[in-house]
C-alpha cells in the first residue's frame, strides 16, 4: 500500500475527549471515528488491526478442535425468558420490538441462541463433545461508555461455547480453552494473567478472567508477582490430552492471582511479601463452567448411553478482539504513539522516501517495495511530497515495527537505514540485507 493513495486521517493534536492512552492514539492515528456514544467506524488501519486479531483468535480456536459458525445480532426475547435472564440482564440489554410488535434484543451474548441451536440437532452422547464459537458484534448499552473501544457500548467479542456429557468432560474443555487463551494472547505480544473471578449475569462457579496490566485497567487486580514469571512460549500442545491441559491449568493459576471482586485477604497473606503484587487489570477474556444452568431451564438433553435423557453441561468462553486493540495500545505504546508487536501489526514494514522525485531514491523504495510484497509482506510505502520530519512522524505515531528509510546520502554509500521501533535502534545495511532482515522477522 502506498500512502499516498491510503485513508489515513491522522491528528497532530491530542483529541480532548480521549482519557487514556489508547483511545487517544487509535483517534490521532486514524484507526475509529467516533459515530454515537460507546459507537466507532473503524477506518482502514484499525480494521487490519482488528483483522489480523481475529485471524490469530480463529487459528488457535482450530487448534483447539473448536468450530467456527455464526449466529445473528439480533435475537427473540422468548429465548432469553425461557432461560430466566431477560429481566435479570438489566438494562445493559438494548430490548427493541419489530414491526409486528415481537420483543427482540441485541445480541449481548448468546448463552440462549446455542443451547437452542443444540437441543434443536443433537439427541445422543455420541454427537458429543461438541464446542462451536462466533466472532460476531455485541451490544451492551453501558450507562458511561469511555475509553474508546476499551469501554464502548457495540463491540467485536468471540464467544464460544461448549455441550459435554459429564462436568468431567466439560472441565476438559474450560480447561482447553485456558490453554487456547494463553497461546492466542502471547501470540499477540500479551501477557494475560489468568485471574479468579466472578461470574456476573452469566452464571456459575468455575470462572477465570484474563487480565493485561496496564495503569489505566479498570479492575484492582491482585497477585503473587511470579505468575508474571510464567511464559506459554512453543509448546506442543495435544488438546485431546486431559492430563497435559489440566497440568497447564494448574501451572497458570495455582499461584495467587484474583480480580477485586473474588480477593480474599487472608489467602493473599499466605503469598510472600515482597511478591504481593496490587495493580490495576485490562479484562481481555474470560473463560466459564456453569453446568446444567441452561440446559435445564431450556430442555437441552441428550440420551446417553444407558438410554435415559440428561441434561448436557455447558461453559461460554470469550475474548474481547475490539477491546484487544486498546489493550495492546495500553500495553504497548511511548510518547511517540503505538508500537505494534509483529504478531498484530497493521503493515509490516515501513518505507520512507527522504526525497520524492529524485529517480534514484524512487527506484530504489519501488524495489525495496517489490521485493517485500513477493516474499508475502505488506509494506506501506510513505509515497508523499512531504518533509521527512513529517514522515517520520506519521510512521512513529501509526507504530509499525520497521522502518526503511531511503534517501540519496545513503544510496550513494550502498545503504539504506533500518529502524526497530520498538527499541529506537537503527543500522545501515545493503538493501539486500535489510530486505533479509525484515523478512526474518516474520518467518
Amino acid at each position: 500500500m502506498r500512502l499516498s493513495r491510503y485513508f489515513l486521517p491522522v491528528l497532530k493534536e491530542n483529541p480532548a475527549e480521549a482519557q487514556i492512552v489508547s483511545h487517544r492514539l487509535m483517534l490521532r492515528a486514524g484507526m475509529i471515528k467516533q459515530s454515537a456514544a460507546g459507537i466507532y467506524s473503524w477506518l482502514p488501519l484499525g480494521l487490519k488491526v482488528l483483522k489480523n486479531i481475529e485471524t490469530i483468535v480463529h487459528e488457535e480456536q482450530a487448534k483447539a478442535g473448536h468450530l467456527a459458525m455464526l449466529m445473528p445480532t439480533i435475537q427473540s426475547a422468548d429465548l432469553w425468558r425461557e432461560s430466566g435472564r431477560y429481566d435479570d440482564y438489566g438494562e445493559e440489554m438494548l430490548r427493541i420490538k419489530d414491526r409486528h410488535g415481537r420483543d427482540m434484543l441485541f445480541t449481548p451474548t448468546a448463552e440462549e441462541l446455542i443451547t437452542d441451536i443444540f437441543r434443536g440437532h443433537v439427541t445422543s452422547y455420541k454427537d458429543m463433545p461438541l464446542t462451536m464459537y462466533q466472532i460476531q458484534w455485541k451490544f451492551r448499552d453501558e450507562r458511561r461508555p469511555r475509553f474508546g473501544v476499551m469501554r464502548g457500548r457495540e463491540f467485536y467479542m468471540k464467544d464460544g461455547y461448549n455441550f459435554d456429557l459429564t462436568k468431567e468432560d466439560a472441565m476438559h474443555a474450560y480447561n482447553r480453552h485456558l490453554v487456547s487463551y494463553l497461546r492466542t494472547y502471547e501470540r499477540m505480544g500479551l501477557q494475560a494473567i489468568p485471574m479468579r473471578a466472578d461470574s456476573g449475569p452469566i452464571g456459575g462457579d468455575d470462572t477465570h478472567e484474563f487480565l493485561v496490566l496496564a495503569e489505566t485497567g479498570e479492575s484492582e487486580v491482585f497477585y503473587d508477582s511470579a505468575v508474571t514469571d510464567l511464559t506459554f512460549g512453543d509448546r506442543d500442545i495435544n488438546y485431546d490430552d486431559k492430563a497435559q491441559c489440566q497440568s497447564i491449568m494448574e501451572e497458570f493459576t495455582t499461584k495467587y492471582a484474583r480480580t477485586d471482586e473474588t480477593h480474599d485477604e487472608a489467602l493473599f497473606a499466605e503469598v510472600p511479601q515482597e511478591r504481593r503484587k496490587v495493580a490495576r487489570g485490562i479484562e481481555v477474556g474470560q473463560i466459564f463452567y456453569f453446568g446444567t444452568k441452561y440446559s435445564e431451564a431450556m430442555g437441552a438433553t441428550v440420551q446417553d448411553a444407558d438410554g435415559k435423557q440428561v441434561p448436557v453441561h455447558m461453559g461460554s468462553h470469550g475474548i474481547g478482539v475490539s477491546r484487544l486493540v486498546g489493550a495492546i495500545i495500553e500495553a504497548s505504546h511511548d510518547d511517540k504513539g503505538i508500537i505494534w508487536p509483529e504478531g498484530v501489526t497493521p503493515f509490516h514494514c515501513g518505507i520512507v522516501n527522504l526525497k520524492q522525485g529524485d529517480a534514484e531514491a524512487d527506484a530504489a523504495c519501488e524495489d525495496l517495495y517489490s521485493q517485500l510484497t513477493k516474499a508475502g509482506l505488506e509494506p506501506l510505502y510513505d509515497d508523499r511530497n512531504e518533509r521527512a520530519g513529517g514522515k517520520f512522524a506519521t510512521m512513529d505515531l501509526i507504530g509499525l515495527p520497521w522502518r526503511l528509510t531511503v534517501g540519496p546520502r545513503g544510496l550513494k554509500n550502498g545503504v539504506v537505514e533500518l529502524t526497530c521501533r520498538k527499541t529506537g535502534d537503527s543500522e545501515e545495511l545493503t538493501p539486500e540485507a535489510a530486505i533479509a532482515k525484515v523478512i526474518a522477522q516474520y518467518m
